[in-house]
């Protein structure tokens, strides 16, 4: 919708290097980059801890950024089906989504969290990859040449 940005999400893991990567990806209404960030975490964590750390980071980000009006995507339905359940869960993922929930409520007046397709998310699965290589986080002002292709294909 015309006014609103677009924020996909992902995570990757690498056992080799024993990281965890985050790929965030931002984009506006008419599919144009925004920002992109990588961020690297110097453990391997479970798939589903991984995707809630992926929305956390990027809620806080985007929060520090004072981005509004923000549609976060994620093909990890359990990821989004905890986060819009009114269940608490005592574990780290839900420990993860609670934080998540707190942060929308303080935060952010106009948002969605949805499930998209993995096709759907191919920019950020591939800044996700990306990070698990990289020793540090990284802000992408511009578009970098590991997802210049995706954000093209996309476009089409």
């Amino acid at each position: 919708m015309p006014g609103r940005y677009k924020c996909n999400i992902d995570a990757a893991f690498s056992s080799h290097h024993n990281r965890t990567g985050i790929g965030i990806f931002v984009c506006d209404s008419e599919g144009t980059f925004v920002l992109a960030k990588t961020i690297t975490y110097p453990c391997t964590v479970s798939a589903d801890v991984g995707e809630a750390l992926g929305l956390h980071s990027a809620l806080q980000w985007l929060s520090d950024m004072q981005l509004d009006n923000v549609d976060y995507e994620t093909y990890s339905k359990l990821t989004v089906d905890a986060f819009l359940s009114t269940k608490n869960d005592l574990s780290e993922f839900g420990c993860i989504i609670s934080s998540c929930r707190s942060l929308f409520r303080n935060l952010f007046s106009n948002f969605r969290v949805e499930f998209v397709r993995r096709q759907a998310n191919a920019v950020a699965h591939t800044l996700a990859r990306e990070a698990t290589s990289l020793a540090s986080s990284v802000i992408y002002y511009d578009i970098c040449t590991c997802i210049k292709t995706h954000i093209i294909n996309e476009m089409l």
